[in-house]
């Protein structure tokens, strides 16, 4: 208390020497009323007011003034006085009075409107307000007429240490790396002070730390927090909690202070390599396992976190290295082993692998903690399963004749148990995959043999599937695929690759191509196809037609004179007879039909009809169409015409509309009674309309009645 009423103390006095330095023109009383009292006018009227008024001369002016201050936080029992107005033209017989405007005036000030002397009536807080601003003026007593302009003056908030700093920002949070050297900067922290900042030390601040050492240090004027111990470990402590206190005063006694907490966290660098949990694993596996199946898996402990804590597993040495993998798995941190190729227990029964971890991301400035890695030896023991029969071959190729036959062996399949018990074997086939029953297997010894003929030319190959089946556990089962290639024999004699029919230019010249032919064989030799032509023996002489053998393996036939007329012969039929290359050669004859045609001057066939031909000269075949087209026009007419006639005879009709029962048929011929049936046609008397749509009238002449019968028939 004693240091604070010291500072209070300080602050008053300070504003009273500005005063005087700042106005000449001024009274200022003495500092112990807290007193300012302003006035002007010539020395001898000063030195009359008072004798303790120290009086600086100037030229006579109506009002100057200037600015007076208050302290803030002043409070009493009674309305602290700021300071008195006067003017020179105030005799003291009461008749001035002042006035009072501006910043609170009436509500924060208030003025004594005879004395003049300015009252605080409330207590003043300068950080909400620093100064206020207000106009006085003397005007006269009774009328309220102005003596003299108003002038503006100002009342200063004088500013008392009563703000602690404040934090705003606080708490604060902060990280560095672990193993930082000395004096690495971790983060600044701001306070601020709501006090002055110009006037006195009131927000003059001093930073330091309460809490945290010696781990960290504060620059006391710049807040920055840097390490104080090199080399931290985030291992063995990760989060440190730092007090910080800022105190103004410039950190003197007496000051004020506020605090903050920092809490700083270190981060992980890989400044730890892995470390096998143990150096020996032990795994058993069956052998029968999957590819691909996890058999185990090791895992290096790094105390690092994140990817300073990630390692790569890898298998450097062992018996087993073709048969396992190990592969890293990043979330769990640990290597799996898994199986890569088949285990055979009658093999071998166990392996040994070395693996190792290594640190993926390695940190240069730690290198010298390293090696970052760890090797670790891990066994396997193979254990024995009931294994199915294993086929000798993954897959079989067997080849047969087409003309093989029936029970012929075309191959064999072997199996075996690959267990130690060695189970017998019984061997056989999918019917899926033979439908036709075309093979048979021996369930013993695995031969194929034929069951029903085979034909290259319908199919060449055959896919079928053994199956292999311990006898003694008819679970374990084994499938294999087999294909039979069906090899050709010579049995397909060759033939016309089509049916070929030529044609033959009564114009054409001797020499002439007539047709090139070419053949088939449904055979397949393994040279290739070679054909012979030839006529046949009767026809070696033809004096028609040759034949020229290409080499393109086809055949040309030729015509060896000129002059052939379809009137005399329109068609030749020219048999060839076809010979392959097998062993033995198999032969057939196809016969060419050759017509005989009516060809224009550059050999386009235009007619191979003889009736063509003996046409009268000069009728073409458009004129043909137009004969063709009139008398269909002469038919279309006649029908016409009939119809017509036949619609003019309709009167005679009944029509369906009227009622049978009005037409009463009346005839003299005696019926022979209920046997008689050719007196009449009972058709007649059952429909009345008759059958050709019409009904006689019976009265009629005959004649009369045959000419309209034949008329109605469309006969005349």
């Amino acid at each position: 208390m004693p240091e604070r009423l010291a500072e209070t103390l300080m602050d008053l006095w300070t504003p009273l020497i500005i005063l005087w330095i700042t106005l000449p023109s001024c009274v200022y009383t003495a500092p112990m009323n807290q007193a300012h009292v302003l006035t002007t006018g010539s020395p001898l009227e000063l030195s009359r007011q008072s004798e303790d008024m120290r009086i600086l001369s100037r030229s006579k002016r109506g009002w100057v003034w200037n600015q007076m201050f208050v302290l803030e936080e002043f409070s009493g029992p009674e309305p602290i006085l700021v300071g008195r107005l006067h003017t020179d033209l105030d005799p003291g017989s009461k008749k001035i009075k002042y006035i009072l405007s501006g910043d609170g005036a009436g509500t924060i000030f208030q003025i004594n409107d005879i004395t003049g002397d300015i009252h605080a009536i409330k207590r003043l807080d300068r950080e909400e307000k620093a100064e206020y601003t207000l106009t006085a003026q003397a005007v006269d007593f009774e009328t309220n007429k102005p003596l003299e302009p108003p002038s503006e003056f100002i009342i200063k908030v004088q500013d008392i240490n009563d703000n602690a700093p404040e934090f705003l920002n606080g708490p604060y949070h902060a990280t560095v790396p672990e193993m930082s050297i000395l004096g690495t900067s971790v983060t600044n922290v701001t306070a601020t002070d709501a006090d002055d900042p110009v006037y006195g030390n009131s927000a003059k601040l001093v930073y330091s730390i309460l809490e945290g050492q010696p781990y960290f240090s504060i620059e006391p004027e710049t807040a920055i927090i840097k390490t104080a111990l090199p080399n931290m470990d985030r291992e063995a402590k990760e989060e440190y909690l730092v007090v910080i206190q800022a105190k103004d005063m410039g950190g003197h006694s007496g000051g004020l202070s506020g605090t903050t907490t920092l809490t700083v966290t270190l981060t992980d660098v890989n400044d730890n390599p892995p470390k096998f949990a143990q150096s020996l694993y032990h795994f058993s596996v069956p052998e029968d396992v999957v590819l691909g199946t996890a058999i185990g898996r090791v895992k290096a402990n790094d105390q690092d976190i994140g990817e300073n804590a990630q390692s790569s597993y890898d298998i450097i040495d062992g018996d087993g290295t073709a048969l396992f993998e190990i592969t890293s798995d990043a979330q769990a941190q640990d290597g799996v082993i898994r199986l890569r190729k088949p285990l055979d227990f009658e093999t071998k029964k166990s392996y040994t692998l070395k693996v190792e971890a290594a640190n993926i991301h390695i940190d240069p400035r730690f290198s010298s903690r390293g090696p970052f890695k760890d090797t670790a030896t891990v066994k396997i023991v193979v254990e024995d399963a009931d294994e199915p029969p294993v086929f000798s071959s993954p897959t079989y190729l067997l080849e047969v004749h087409e003309n093989a036959a029936l029970n012929s062996v075309i191959g064999q399949v072997t199996a075996r148990d690959p267990d130690i018990t060695s189970s017998p074997i019984r061997f056989s086939i999918d019917r899926h995959t033979d439908l036709e029953r075309q093979f048979n297997i021996n369930a013993d010894d695995g031969k194929i043999t034929l069951a029903t003929p085979l034909d290259r030319e319908l199919s060449v190959w055959h896919n079928i599937t053994i199956i292999a089946t311990e006898i003694r556990n008819h679970s374990q089962i084994s499938r294999v695929p087999v294909a039979i290639k069906v090899l050709d024999v010579n049995d397909n004699a060759p033939e016309f690759a089509s049916e070929y029919e030529a044609f033959l230019c009564e114009n054409g010249k001797p020499g002439q191509v007539i047709q090139t032919v070419s053949a088939m064989d449904k055979d397949d030799p393994k040279n290739g196809h070679f054909f012979l032509y030839s006529l046949l023996p009767e026809m070696v002489n033809n004096p028609n037609f040759t034949i020229k053998k290409n080499e393109d393996n086809s055949l040309s036939i030729l015509a060896k004179h000129n002059g052939f007329n379809r009137q005399k012969q329109e068609v030749y039929l020219l048999p060839i007879v076809i010979s392959d290359s097998g062993n033995p050669p198999l032969s057939s004859t196809s016969t060419l039909t050759i017509r005989v045609c009516g060809c224009s001057n550059d050999g386009v066939v235009q007619s191979c009809n003889v009736e063509a031909y003996v046409l009268p000269i000069g009728l073409s075949m458009g004129a043909l169409i137009a004969i063709l087209a009139c008398i269909i026009l002469l038919l279309v007419i006649v029908v016409l015409f009939v119809t017509l006639r036949r619609h003019k005879n309709e009167p005679l009709i009944i029509k369906d509309d009227e009622d049978v029962r009005e037409n009463i048929i009346r005839y003299d011929d005696e019926g022979g009674g209920e046997e008689d049936t050719e007196a009449f046609d009972i058709a007649t008397l059952q429909n009345p309309d008759g059958i050709n749509g019409f009904l006689p009238r019976w009265g009629l002449p005959t004649q009369r009645w045959e000419e309209r019968n034949a008329i109605q028939t469309g006969c005349v």
